[in-house]
């Protein structure tokens, strides 16, 4: 069996929520838990971190796995979903799970799946800590799929387990009020274990609270523990002041990444107390290197300059405000925008986003979860965004750019798979 045939069987012969949505949810954890036994439990052979969260849970995650590969310890790092590569989920010290890996595993293990027929998703964590196990990681960062109690993922027993922040996502499977969403996030916190709360949201610390209450579980506010702004920005980096006291150049340019940074220094003081030995100078060479170490791609990442072209895979109203709010503050003349979303988002909620006064691309990826590019147009017209649609992401692409001036602004986003779609990372 070559690469391509392993990736098409995983594909096609499994249900995978990102391409299909609801289909390919299942609403509890026999599965995991019966490969889990199949493979030894070998989620008990290394340490973990569990990162849960509605945004930032990606962004997090790398800069956590950078930090300790800088350490050096020997880091796994398991994300979802990919942008290019499948293989972009499973990774160690930045390096993806190689091809003939991927290929061994379905093929030695073809009963199992044939027998349990599992989700796309539990099947990739089952390859993921059974991979992690056999390379006798130190430690691995885990993000959370989706939610958090239901998640497959959440057979770990963390030293850490982090959650970013509460908006309104998935509320088909998670709930439709934030504290029903932030109960299903809390259920990654285990008793006696330590979890760092990113963003002290009103409506949300309540759950938390209770949740850490019951499980005896220390629980760490890191906006009360730590306070970011951004001192300088050049094309490459940004250089955040914490706390007025130190300063840490990040590689990673999106303003939301503020929050991010004062949840990772969170994680790590909680980190320190296991004897987990890290150095002032490994947070710094770290955090100014993190794509560069991790293969983290697709956010706020600057493709071109003249025009400025920015991809960023905000999919939901509190990612999307965010983007939105940094791009107000560029000096632009005109504002393009290539603009894509699933079927299963609140696009009530997320077009009033957009400013109306920008040049519009409406397409759709290549899954069949993607909503059609003319039905987004429809809907955006009614709410004043105009523009064009467009079959693909490289067709809009093009066209933007040969709209856009050299002092204009092209932005990519809407969902991952729009950003996947460019096909240039």
């Amino acid at each position: 069996m070559n690469y391509q045939a392993a990736i098409d069987f995983l594909f096609n012969a499994l249900p995978m929520y990102q391409r299909i949505g609801k289909a390919a949810y299942k609403a509890n954890l026999d599965n995991t838990i019966a490969l889990d036994v199949y493979f030894g439990h070998p989620h008990e052979k290394f340490r973990t971190i569990h990162v849960a969260g509605t945004n930032g849970k990606g962004s997090v995650s790398h800069m956590l796995a950078a930090i300790l590969q800088q350490a050096g310890y020997k880091t796994g790092l398991y994300t979802s979903p990919h942008l290019n590569d499948f293989r972009e989920r499973i990774r160690i010290n930045g390096m993806m799970i190689p091809e003939e890996d991927v290929c061994n595993f379905v093929l030695q293990h073809s009963g199992i799946i044939e027998h349990l027929k599992p989700s796309f998703f539990e099947m990739t964590v089952a390859m993921a800590f059974d991979y992690f196990a056999r390379e006798n990681v130190d430690i691995a960062v885990i993000e959370v799929g989706m939610g958090g109690r239901l998640d497959s993922t959440n057979i770990i027993t963390p030293l850490v387990s982090v959650i970013t922040n509460i908006g309104y996502d998935h509320t088909q499977f998670l709930g439709e009020t934030l504290p029903e969403i932030a109960a299903e996030k809390a259920g990654i916190i285990k008793p006696e274990v330590p979890v760092v709360i990113g963003e002290n949201q009103p409506e949300t610390l309540p759950v938390f609270i209770k949740h850490a209450q019951q499980l005896h579980s220390p629980l760490f506010l890191a906006d009360n523990n730590y306070t970011a702004q951004i001192i300088r920005e050049t094309e490459t980096y940004a250089e955040y002041s914490v706390n007025d006291s130190l300063v840490y150049r990040l590689d990673l340019m999106g303003h939301y990444q503020k929050m991010n940074l004062q949840t990772v220094l969170c994680t790590i003081d909680q980190l320190k107390s296991y004897q987990i030995s890290i150095q002032q100078t490994n947070l710094e060479s770290a955090l100014s290197n993190v794509q560069k170490n991790t293969g983290l791609r697709g956010r706020w990442q600057i493709l071109q300059h003249k025009p400025l072209v920015v991809a960023d895979t905000a999919h939901n109203a509190e990612g999307l405000a965010y983007t939105m709010k940094q791009i107000a503050q560029k000096q632009f003349k005109q504002l393009h925008i290539i603009f894509g979303v699933v079927n299963d988002k609140d696009v009530g909620k997320i077009l009033p986003l957009l400013p109306v006064d920008a040049s519009y691309y409406f397409t759709k990826a290549s899954i069949p979860r993607a909503l059609p590019e003319k039905e987004l147009q429809h809907l955006a017209n009614q709410s004043g965004l105009q523009g064009n649609s467009y079959a693909s992401v490289g067709e809009a692409y093009h066209a933007a750019l040969s709209f856009a001036g050299p002092d204009d602004i092209i932005y990519i986003g809407g969902s991952t798979f729009i950003v996947a779609g460019l096909n240039l990372f």
